[in-house]
């Protein structure tokens, strides 16, 4: 279920898929997935499938979440970080953890109070200390540690939060889902001045980004 040759076949197919950067591959391979979804179906952890967490809330398929960090990082050296992070929609910690050792500091909202003490948990076992998470919404980013050299969405709005790019530091970009729950593409928003720059990366699938919170 968890052995080196079942996550050696999970790496491979995400090489074919397209994802390059081999420290993100060698994330995903390293990061031990399971731990992220309920022991029922810990047996499908390293199928690249979006499996539910519960709250009617999903852990992104591994090449989704390899394509956004992969999208984020791109240019990075091999011995530099992106200073500032902000991450919208902590979920169950699993794209946290793969994004955490290229980057000094990751500040991430999550909308479910409930599943706020187990990512907590999960990610101190896993030794993943670069982080400070929060209870908030995410539609508003974090202004006061604003500007952010990136900045990941793991939900998808029908349009750009205007909060969010105006949280970008100059060059900064952010990989977020647009569109509604038949039609969303992943698109890669970099700042320059006043202007960004819109790339499109995939056609992907997630949950809606939804104002305010839930206790």
């Amino acid at each position: 279920m968890t052995s080196a040759r079942t996550r050696d076949r999970l790496i491979d197919r995400l090489r074919v898929d397209g994802i390059k950067n081999e420290a993100v591959l060698e994330r995903i391979r390293n990061v031990p997935r399971h731990l992220f979804v309920d022991e029922a179906l810990a047996s499908r952890a390293y199928e690249d499938t979006a499996l539910p967490i519960g709250f009617g809330q999903t852990i992104s398929q591994p090449y989704i979440v390899a394509l956004m960090t992969e999208s984020l990082i791109e240019g990075l050296g091999a011995s530099k970080k992106l200073v500032k992070v902000l991450e919208v929609g902590t979920g169950c910690g699993y794209q946290t953890a793969i994004l955490a050792p290229f980057v000094q500091h990751i500040y991430s909202i999550e909308r479910i109070k409930t599943l706020i003490p187990r990512v907590r948990k999960r990610l101190s076992q896993l030794k993943v200390h670069n982080l400070t998470l929060r209870h908030a919404d995410g539609l508003r980013g974090w202004i006061s540690q604003a500007p952010f050299q990136g900045i990941i969405v793991a939900a998808s709005p029908p349009e750009v939060p205007q909060d969010l790019l105006h949280q970008l530091d100059e060059g900064g970009r952010l990989v977020i889902p647009i569109g509604t729950r038949s039609s969303q593409q992943l698109q890669r928003i970099t700042r320059r001045g006043n202007t960004f720059e819109t790339e499109e990366l995939d056609l992907v699938s997630f949950v809606p980004l939804l104002e305010g919170t839930e206790v």
